[in-house]
This record gives structure tokens, sequence and C-alpha cells, in this order.
């Protein structure tokens, strides 16, 4: 009777962990590979892209709300997008964002406001994108891991949801969705 306790105890114990650690696996661009339409990141951040956006605490709570207008242009390999953000504050930033497709669906790029260089991968109709944000908060700077994540849903309309975290920390989500201009 005890021996067949302890072998079931161990074949929860041992269920439990495997379910646990499955649900640690995160994501990867790959996941996506043959979802459509496919996603060129050159095609769609050509020309102006509205933008309209959220950021949420830790706990879901909206505590911004902001538009961006970019200005998207390609030469070669080389992509500008200019960002100009608004919140409903009334306050505005600006984020250049300077690209390079490295080929294969291999991109990097870097801003004024990025630390060191942003590195992303597109496959299917998703591309992730991963860089350390300088982030002003109230008399400091936080440097912030972003963890970004765009889905195309047509040839206009593409969605965002980025993960910020801080030493392992969450600390809050943005969601935007964009919408290119016709």
């Amino acid at each position: 009777m005890m021996n067949r306790r302890l072998l079931l105890l161990t074949g929860i114990t041992t269920t439990v962990s495997a379910a646990s650690l499955s649900g640690c696996a995160s994501p990867t661009v790959d996941d996506y590979a043959a979802e459509k339409p496919v996603l060129d990141l050159k095609t769609y951040f050509n020309g102006m892209v509205d933008a309209w956006g959220i950021f949420t605490d830790r706990n879901g709570k909206v505590v911004k709300r902001f538009t961006v207008e970019m200005t998207c242009h390609w030469q070669g390999n080389q992509g500008t997008l200019d960002e100009t953000f608004v919140y409903t504050d009334g306050t505005q930033e600006k984020r250049i964002w300077q690209l390079t497709d490295q080929g294969n669906g291999v991109y990097s790029g870097t801003a004024g406001d990025v630390v060191g260089v942003a590195q992303g991968q597109a496959r299917g109709n998703a591309f992730n994108w991963r860089y350390t944000l300088a982030l002003p908060v109230d008399s400091t700077v936080l440097n912030v891991q972003m963890d970004d994540w765009m889905y195309l849903m047509n040839d206009r309309v593409m969605l965002n949801k980025t993960r910020m975290t801080k030493l392992g920390i969450h600390l809050g989500d943005v969601t935007l969705s964009f919408t290119r201009r016709a």
C-alpha cells in the first residue's frame, strides 16, 4: 500500500513538473513560419504608418494611452522609421530607428534611446524584436528589456505586443495597432 502511494505521488509530481516546465516555454518566431500573410518589414514600413497604443502596468491597468505617426523609408537594406509619439497627457516623444535588413528575415536596429543594438527576426506573419530601452522615469533613467512581437493581419493592419521587464521582473506591456496609410 505504501509503495503504491509513493508511486502515485511520484507520478503526480512528475506530471506537474513536466506541465510546469512546458508552460515556461516561450514562443519562437519559427512557430509562425507558415502563417499568412507573410510580413516583409521593408514593404510594410515604407511610407506613412499610424498607430494607437496603450501601456498597461503588470496588473493590466492602463497607465498611458498614445498615438504614433511614422514616416518610413528604405534605401537598399537600410531603413529609417521616424516615430512621433503623442500621449493623452499632451507630452510628446520622438524615436528614429535606423534598421538594417541582414537577409533571411534577420534585422538589426539602433535608436537614440536604445542601448546597444536591437535584434529581430521575421518569419511568416510575425516579427520578434528584442532590445534594451533607456526609459526616463521621474528623475532617473531605467534600462528595461523589451520583448516586442508584431503580427501582420493584412496588408494594412499589424498588431504589436511588447513585454517590458527589468532584471527579469515584469513591469508592464505595450499594445499597439498599426495601420498603413493607403
